[in-house]
C-alpha cells in the first residue's frame, strides 16, 4: 500500500482540519459576492447521477435574516401556541447570528427517473462542499436544519416550489475563535470487508 507523500498529506490536511463553527461564533466579514461565487464553483463539483443539477442556492443576508427569523417565529407560535417565550425567541434569532446564511435547495422533480434519494444526497454533498470551500478560504461555517427546514409554510415563505426541499441552511462568516477539535470516529473500526457466501 503506498504511503502518502508530503504533498498528498498537505492536500488532505484541508479536509482533516474541517470543523463546524457554531453560528453564534460567526461574525463579519462573511464571504462577499465574488468570494461566495468562488466557493460555489468548488461546491457544485459533486457526484450528480444524470447531470440533473438537483440543487440551487438561496442567499439570506442583512435584514433578510431578521425578516426570516420573524416569519419563522410567527409560524412557530402558530404551530406550538404553548411554547415558552425562550423557544420563540430562539426561532426569531435562528438566522441572526452568522452574517450570511445560504439555503441549499434540493430540486426533486417527480418526473425524473433518478431517485429522489440520490438527488437529495447530491444536494447534501453540496452542503458539505460549501463548508469545505469556505474553510479553505479562511471562513467558518455550520450546516443546520431544525424544524424550519422541513416546514411547508417556511418553504413557502422562502419561495420554494412544490418539488423543492431544504437540504440545509449553511451559516457562514469569520470565526471569533478557533474551534476545538472533537473526537472523531476511527475509520478502521467502521471498515469491514464483504465476502460472498
Amino acid at each position: 500500500m503506498p504511503i502518502p507523500n508530503a504533498a498528498e498529506d498537505a492536500a488532505l490536511e484541508c479536509l482533516d482540519r474541517r470543523r463546524s463553527t457554531p453560528a453564534r461564533q460567526l461574525e463579519d466579514p462573511a464571504p462577499d459576492a465574488a468570494t461566495l461565487l468562488r466557493i460555489l464553483r468548488s461546491a457544485v463539483r459533486v457526484p450528480d447521477h444524470g447531470k440533473r443539477v438537483p440543487f440551487r442556492f438561496l442567499r439570506i443576508e442583512g435584514d433578510a435574516r431578521h425578516a426570516l427569523g420573524e416569519a419563522v417565529a410567527a409560524i412557530g407560535m402558530r404551530l406550538r401556541p404553548e411554547a415558552a417565550e425562550a423557544a420563540i425567541d430562539k426561532d426569531r434569532q435562528r438566522f441572526a447570528h452568522a452574517p450570511l446564511v445560504l439555503a441549499v435547495i434540493a430540486v426533486l422533480d417527480p418526473a425524473d427517473t433518478i431517485p429522489d434519494t440520490e438527488r437529495l444526497m447530491t444536494a447534501g454533498c453540496v452542503c458539505f462542499a460549501v463548508l469545505q470551500a469556505a474553510q479553505a478560504l479562511g471562513y467558518g461555517g455550520t450546516w443546520l436544519t431544525g424544524w424550519p427546514a422541513f416546514d411547508a409554510e417556511v418553504m413557502a415563505v422562502l419561495g420554494l416550489g412544490p418539488d423543492e426541499r431544504i437540504a440545509g441552511f449553511i451559516h457562514l462568516g469569520t470565526p471569533r475563535a478557533d474551534v476545538p477539535e472533537r473526537a472523531r470516529p476511527d475509520p478502521a473500526a467502521l471498515l469491514t470487508d464483504w465476502t460472498p457466501a
